[in-house]
Order: C-alpha cells, then structure tokens, then sequence
C-alpha cells in the first residue's frame, strides 16, 4: 500500500466509511449511520444522512464507493481548498449525479457559470437547444465532408469567414468560384469590380473589403485550392450557406478544431471525418482515456465486439475475468460456447454464443487477441464506462469503431491526449449546432432568439444539445444551478485538475458524496 493510500485509511475507518468496508466484506447490503463520537464531526451534517444512501447505491458485496476514497485522486481533492468548499455547499451532491452536466460544466465552466446566472434565460436556451437536438443528429455526411474540408483549409476559411456576406455568396454558388483555385491574383482583381461577376455583384461591398484586406489576400494567397474544395462540396456549402453568420461562425468552429486536431498531430483528412462525423461517441470514449486508448490501439478488435454490444457491455463491466483470454481467442470461444460455467459470460449468454459462432469475428480476435489484455489493464475505465448504458452505448459503437480502424495510425496518435480528442469533438459538434441552424433558418425554423443564443455561446449550446435530457434535469435543480453560478473560478481551476477529472468520471463518486464517510473526510482537518 502506497504511503498516499495509507493515509486515506483515516477517512475510510471512521463511522459510516467503515460500515461501507463492512457491507461490502460480509455481503451487507444498507448503510448505516456514523456511530457516535468517533465518526467525526460533520457540520453539514443534513446533506450526507445515510438515509441518502439507499440499498440502490451500495449493492451486495460492493465497495465501490469505500474504493474511490483510498485512491490517490481521492487524498489529492480532500486536500484542495477549492474542492473542499464545493463539497460543502448542498448543490454540489445534486449537481455530481448529473455527470453529462457536469462533464460540459469542466470543459467550459466560465461560460456555463455565467448562464447559470439567469435560471430563466438558461431554461429558454435549454429548450431551444432541444430543438436542435434532433436536426443535429439529421447532418449527413456530405455535410461533415465541408466540415473536414474547412478544417483542412481552416486559415483560408478563417479569413473568408471575417466578410460574412462575402463568404455566404461563394458558398451559395461554390462552382463559380472554382476557377480561382490556385489562382488568388484573379480573384483579388475580379473582388475589387464585383459587379461583373453575378455571383458578387450582390455583396459587392464586402467583396471589394475583402480585397482589400491584403493580410487576407496573402492567407488566401497560400492556400487558393480552397475554393477548389467549396466547389467539390458544392451542395453542402449551398445548403449551409442559408444564414450567413451561422455560416461565418461555422467556419470558426472548423478552425478551432483543425487547431486542436493539429495539436496532437492528427489532422489527417481521413481522422478529421471521422472525428466530425462521430464526435459525440469520440468525445463519451474520450472521457475514459484508458478506454479511448485502448480502442485506438486495437480498433478492429473492439468494433469487432461491438457488433455482439451485451457480450461487450457484459467484458467491459468485468475486464479482469477475461484478461486470460490473451493470446487464447480459442479458449475464449470454447468458454463463450459455454457461458453458464463463467458468471461474468452467464448474463449475456446469448450474445456470447452468438460471438462464438462468428468465424469472421473470432478470425479478427485471433489477429489481435492482445486486446483481451488491453481490456483488463484499463479495467476502471471500461467499468466507469459500463456503469452506464446509454454512455457505454453510445461509445461503443461500430460506426466510429470501424472508422478509428480506418484511420488507424491517426488515431493510435489522437489516444494520446484524450484531452484534445474530447475538445475537438466539441468543436465538431459546435459546428452540428451551426449547420442545425442553417437549415432551420432557411425552413423558418430558426427564431432570432434561438439564433442569438448559440452565437454567443455555441460550444454550451452544442453540449446541451448533445445531452437535452441531462441539461433539462439541470436547469429544473435550483441548488445545483446556484453553485455554479457562484463558484466560476473554483469550477476553472479544478477543471484543470487531473484528479478531479478522474474522481468526476468515476460512476461511484455520485455515490460517494452523499455518503457520511465523504462529509467525514470533508471536515477532517
């Protein structure tokens, strides 16, 4: 035991942390209130009753909870000042059972902390949200196609989107633009008389600024052959091109996450579709970056598995048990014939067999069977993610797992800094927001309200459309919304803490801070 665990011993042998010790050890399924002097004074003590902690949250023989308090992160956060205010304040329990909220609250929490202000303006942005929800999950792939082709000409488009009217028109008419490519010297001539080329004439202003912006002109000067990629994207361009600033603001979210992706060396054309076209399932898996390397390293293996998603689910809620099977896909198909005789196989049992009869899926196993390996040594992550169905779902799906083994070698390098994954997918997904937008706007769908709402904030925006159910349930929970608005900076700062972020993404810390034994280790001094 390390000297760091060791010292957690004092929080988790008081009153109720030790109870917990015991439920799990002897099978005990209830909680039971510190006993006497010795648990420790609690000062809050009505917001960590152990009446909160019902048999749902500490099942038979699990000691989850009492686990997260001995790790390293655990001792780090108990003696943060920050965290220890938090704690302490009654929304932040309610706000830790919200962990898609709280998620986008640690990735932008100035912003989310200044909406938080006004209850009933974030209610309203909420709901528009939710009606974006859906024409966000509509953008095809031809759309996503413009958004890698912006990104991989992200500085052309950047400047390009500085004269929104300029590049709403070359959007609209992509073809009579593609002469230009290579070619920055004639368009500069032909933007300084507009007037003779239909496709400018209505927007002559802002044609004849942007020629004469000559630090614009240099930028797109290096990189003309993006007029080449508006017109291969015609039809995408031409349907985002309904509303000029969400156009204009699209364009900024593609620079944004071509910077990001470059950050890591992953800009490839292949890894910036498919991050765009999965970024909500790349940015779930990003938030166990055990299990988004894992993925990487062995992508056939686990779109493999996911096509069979109860025999994945059910390896991933117990990983150790099949650490055995590496290098024996035999063994595992003999075992997987015979689910009963294995508890963590039995509950899936039809999902295992059918796995077992595959031949092209034990076929692709046997080729990588050191997956199997990979599994069990990032067991915590792929348990936080199993802990959750929908999560685990939505990161395990086929879809983006054959599209990271498409793109490999890309994203064997994007594993290395999930951080940057998870924040180019946000990016990517800021950018859905703005398509959204432009093809509501030209249906009559987009008021002025919904439209001034994702400009000011599109990356919140973007999240809460992702997560509508999640934000709903947030925007309903007035404790939850006050210690977000009030505590900006505290959010800042641990948002940039590594053993927040791990404590966070844990599925028993939800658990764990409506324990007496959490409220113990609080007040301890």
């Amino acid at each position: 035991m390390t000297g760091t665990t060791a010292n957690n011993r004092k929080y988790l042998m008081s009153g109720a942390a030790v109870i917990l010790v015991a439920a799990g050890a002897y099978g005990l399924g209830r909680v039971y209130p510190p006993l006497g002097p010795s648990a420790g004074t609690i000062a809050p003590a009505e917001r960590y009753q152990a009446s909160q902690v019902g048999e749902g949250d500490v099942t038979l023989g699990d000691t989850s909870v009492a686990e997260l308090m001995q790790t390293d992160a655990f001792e780090v956060m108990v003696h943060d000042p920050n965290f220890r205010a938090l704690a302490k304040d009654p929304g932040f329990a309610s706000l830790m059972q919200n962990s898609q909220v709280m998620s986008a609250i640690a990735t932008d929490p100035a912003a989310f902390a200044a909406l938080a202000k006004d209850p009933q303006a974030f209610r309203s942005m909420v709901r528009n949200a939710e009606a974006f929800s859906a024409a966000m999950r509509g953008t095809n792939a031809r759309q996503m196609d413009a958004m890698s082709a912006m990104a991989m000409h992200s500085q052309a488009f950047k400047v390009l989107a500085q004269y929104p009217g300029a590049l709403q028109a070359i959007a609209m008419n992509a073809n009579a633009f593609a002469k230009f490519a290579n070619d920055a010297p004639g368009f500069k001539a032909q933007a300084m008389n507009p007037a003779t080329m239909p496709a400018m004439a209505r927007e002559a202003a802002a044609f004849q600024a942007l020629a004469r912006d000559d630090a614009a002109m240099r930028v797109l000067a290096r990189d003309a052959s993006a007029f080449q990629v508006l017109a291969a994207n015609a039809d995408a361009f031409k349907a985002m091109a309904a509303n000029a600033s969400a156009l204009s603001a699209a364009a900024k979210s593609a620079d944004s996450f071509a910077a990001q992706m470059r950050q890591v060396n992953g800009s490839t054309a292949g890894a910036m579709k498919a991050v765009s076209m999965h970024a909500s399932a790349l940015g779930t898996l990003a938030m166990q970056p055990a299990a988004f390397k894992a993925a990487a390293m062995h992508p056939v293996a686990f779109a493999t598995l996911a096509r069979y998603p109860g025999a994945l689910r059910a390896m991933a809620m117990d990983p150790g048990a099949f650490g055995k099977f590496a290098n024996d896909v035999a063994g595992f198909k003999a075992q997987a014939m015979n689910p009963a005789t294995m508890p963590a196989m039995a509950r899936e049992a039809a999902a295992f067999k059918s796995l077992a009869r595959d031949d092209a899926a034990m076929r692709a196993l046997a080729r990588d069977a050191s997956a199997f390996k990979t599994l069990a040594q990032s067991a915590s992550a792929f348990k936080a993610l199993a802990a959750n169905a929908d999560a685990f779902k939505a990161a395990m799906n086929v879809q983006m797992l054959s599209a990271m083994a498409a793109n490999a070698k890309a994203f064997s390098v994007l594993a290395a800094n999930a951080e940057a994954m998870r924040a180019a997918a946000i990016s990517a997904q800021a950018f859905k927001a703005q398509m959204a937008a432009a093809q509501m706007a030209s249906s009559g769908a987009m008021s002025a309200q919904m439209m001034t709402q994702m400009m000011d904030n599109p990356k919140a925006f973007a999240m809460m459309a992702t997560h509508p159910v999640a934000f709903a349930t947030f925007a309903r929970d007035a404790a939850a919304m006050s210690i977000v608005a009030r505590n900006a900076q505290a959010f800042q700062t641990l948002a940039k803490s590594a053993a927040f972020q791990s404590l966070a993404r844990d599925p028993s810390f939800a658990a764990a801070v409506r324990s007496p034994g959490f409220a113990t280790a609080m007040n301890a001094s």
